[in-house]
């Protein structure tokens, strides 16, 4: 198995704090399984797109495997015949291993030589990467000729209605407000994020779903057991005040509970697909080449 590369991204670059995620995703392991629900449901999505794709793909990457959730969902479909799975951790790559070959890497730094794999998968990992074009370029240089990429990471309005609670507690509660939910991609500038990245054929898609919960510390404490706690950069330091919970609760409640009182929680998944680029591709008409006449078309 190989070591964890260390991150190298510039300190004022960084909006994730990569090594307090690892920690954090390496206490969730242990009881990943009572908490990776939303996980296992988007795995089964991205595991649908890639059935629909009449190709083989002898072998393949799952980038952020964890435990090996895709993996165990996949369960042969998809014709991919070796299907390596890398995490940041250590403890989720060696659960993983149950599934097939897997290995610690950091999704910012890829160890991967060029054109070596067929297709990269990643579900609900790579919005927690810093460099999220950079880390796309080095997924498409990793991958051989015609190769696919597809991911799931999630999406603006992803948790807006614990943001907005949270937001509003502190500043009531302390006079200001602190980074407390990711920043996380939109959907209009993920397929031109493909693009820069030098993929062919950048297709972005946008699914939501929606988790209740019976209360706002049920909530946050599935977030803990995902591993999806606030780790930002420029996070507080300090631990939060239990006054500011207590009125993010209320203000939770009273805003957005449903009829029956349950706590609705907004997940947006975006979905990525991309190639690498390819002769064999189907290529855009040069432009001015049509032959069809406007006036044909009209009738006039």
């Amino acid at each position: 198995m190989a070591e964890l590369i260390q991150n190298t991204v510039p300190e004022q670059a960084r909006i994730f704090d990569r090594r307090l995620l690892r920690e954090r995703r390496t206490r969730a392991a242990a009881n990943l399984h009572a908490h990776d629900f939303l996980l296992t449901e988007i795995a089964e999505r991205l595991a649908d797109r890639l059935s629909d794709i009449a190709r083989a793909f002898p072998l393949a990457l799952d980038l952020g495997a964890r435990d090996g959730i895709l993996a165990r969902t996949l369960k042969g479909r998809g014709a991919i015949e070796t299907l390596i799975q890398s995490d940041a951790t250590l403890i989720s790559a060696r659960r993983a291993r149950q599934g097939g070959p897997s290995l610690v890497a950091d999704e910012e730094i890829l160890p991967f030589q060029a054109q070596c794999f067929d297709a990269v998968l990643s579900n609900l990992t790579l919005h927690w990467v810093n460099d999220l074009p950079g880390t796309l370029a080095q997924i498409r240089s990793s991958l051989k000729p015609d190769g696919l990429f597809l991911a799931t990471l999630f999406g603006t309005g992803t948790l807006g209605e614990l943001r907005t609670a949270l937001m509003e507690a502190e500043l009531a509660e302390t006079g200001g407000a602190s980074p407390r939910v990711s920043p996380f991609a939109d959907l209009r500038d993920a397929a031109g994020l493909l693009q820069r990245a030098g993929f062919a054929l950048p297709v972005a898609d946008l699914d939501t779903v929606t988790v209740t919960y019976s209360d706002f510390f049920a909530l946050l404490h599935d977030l803990r057991g995902m591993g999806e706690a606030n780790a930002l950069f420029d996070r507080l330091k300090h631990p939060t005040r239990r006054a500011t919970f207590a009125r993010a609760a209320a203000i939770y409640q009273d805003r957005f509970a449903d009829r029956d009182g349950r706590l609705p929680a907004t997940f947006q998944i975006l979905f990525l697909t991309g190639w690498a680029p390819d002769p064999s591709q189907q290529q855009p008409a040069r432009r001015g080449s049509g032959k069809t006449s406007l006036k044909d078309v009209l009738g006039s």
